[in-house]
């Protein structure tokens, strides 16, 4: 009796993961969907700040920023003129942007601040240059409670995840699906290279790898549970059970 209850108990643990992963797989397995860049629409409806973010019009910036226009003023999605700017990766105009005090650590209606938009796009520049002008790495954002190193390592930007590692973002961040950035660069990655990159990264910077998720399946045992080899090996030589 005690064995086939334990063996039950077992089975809808891993049900339960699985179907977790299933759902966060749908959620978030498109970040870029999750993140709203401004339509043509929109911009076509821009005036003032946001349209000169969006155009990259410097001229226009800098006049507009001298006549006091309000930097943190919202478009409809909740954008400030630098989150249209990263969007568009414009970089002059983030620098203008930063210099005249525009908040660096601003936080859109989905809560994605200028550093995850850059990490989503693979952007390594907009992310050096936004962290060197005071984007904070450990901020919290996206509605999954996550980091920009989270949103990175599950794409398997791996050079993203190595700039915002040296930063010191929080490598052991929990998000809300209960997963680190170590665990999301197994369970949404696809094992290949990237993903075997970020993982190294990740681990060399000093994530955690027995950190489990929710209902304490570690990084190896979702790494085995997938057959990700390559990925299995680098957290075993890193002490992960």
């Amino acid at each position: 009796m005690a064995q086939a209850s334990q063996s039950r108990n077992q089975m809808l643990s891993r049900l339960f993961v699985t179907l977790l992963i299933v759902s966060a797989s749908a959620m978030e397995g498109n970040l870029t969907m999750a993140q709203s860049p401004p339509s043509q629409k929109e911009a076509a409806g821009y005036k003032g700040l946001h349209a000169a973010a969006y155009e990259g019009n410097l001229d226009d910036l800098r006049a507009l920023i001298a006549a006091g226009t309000d930097l943190e003023a919202r478009d409809g999605w909740g954008r400030t003129a630098l989150h249209v700017a990263a969007y568009r990766s414009h970089e002059a105009a983030i620098s203008i942007l930063a210099e005249a005090g525009a908040d660096m650590n601003a936080l859109d209606r989905q809560a994605y601040d200028i550093v995850t938009i850059a990490a989503v796009a693979n952007d390594l520049q907009i992310v050096r240059l936004a962290l060197s002008l005071g984007s904070d790495p450990a901020n919290v954002t996206s509605p999954y409670d996550g980091t920009a190193l989270i949103a990175a390592a599950h794409l398997g930007h791996h050079e993203v995840v190595e700039v915002l590692m040296a930063s010191g973002a929080p490598a052991d961040h929990v998000n809300n699906l209960d997963w680190t950035a170590l665990i999301e660069a197994v369970v949404l990655g696809d094992g290949g290279s990237d993903h075997q990159r970020t993982v190294k990264i990740l681990l060399a910077g000093g994530a955690d790898p027995m950190i489990g998720d929710g209902q304490g399946v570690t990084p190896l045992q979702h790494a085995r549970q997938r057959g990700y080899r390559a990925i299995e090996e680098l957290l075993v030589e890193a002490g992960a059970q």
